[in-house]
């Protein structure tokens, strides 16, 4: 039944568009949209490579988060049973640490929390650009055969067409 209903849904949200589209024309909307699952425009643009980097980042960003926000919660609750209960410690591991310190370790933790998550929003916009830019230069070609042709040309000057000494480049 999940997989009945992803379909459909994936039917939904892509099918209109790419069902109107010709056959192996690559659209960087398209890309745009299947990034929305993260590594999905990848796979699209077919660049599957990218996707152990794009879930990695999001899996060393989500530990972070983790670790932080619970490092900020404990110091939290800490402070805050220390300041209803006259400096009285509820953690014995924390017995030495006066209550200031207590107070600036909870907001290094939350500061640390609130960029770890910034960075994993950060990590899902340069998703998104990098399938939408990828998209755009899919049928951009990169051969081996680069040529340059120098070819001599006459310039116009002001007292006619004279021979002057001018090259044209050709890409």
């Amino acid at each position: 039944m999940k997989r009945l209903l992803l379909l459909t849904l994936l039917v939904l949200t892509f099918g209109a568009k790419a069902q109107t589209s010709v056959v192996g024309e690559h659209s960087p909307d398209v890309a745009l949209r299947w990034s929305l699952i993260p590594g999905g425009g990848q796979i699209y643009n077919h660049q599957a490579w990218k996707v152990p980097i794009i879930y990695g980042a999001f899996a060393g960003v989500g530990y972070f988060i983790y670790d932080n926000y619970k490092a900020m919660r404990l110091f939290k609750n800490e402070y805050l049973y220390r300041v209803n209960n006259d400096d009285q410690p509820q953690n014995a591991d924390y017995a030495g640490y006066p209550t200031s310190n207590i107070l600036e370790l909870y907001n290094s933790y939350n500061h640390n929390f609130q960029l770890m998550v910034v960075i994993a929003v950060g990590i899902y916009g340069l998703n998104l650009l990098d399938a939408y830019v990828f998209g755009h230069l899919f049928d951009f070609s990169i051969d081996d055969d680069i040529s340059l042709n120098l070819i001599p040309s006459m310039q116009p000057t002001l007292a006619g067409w004279y021979p002057t000494i001018g090259v044209g480049l050709t890409f």
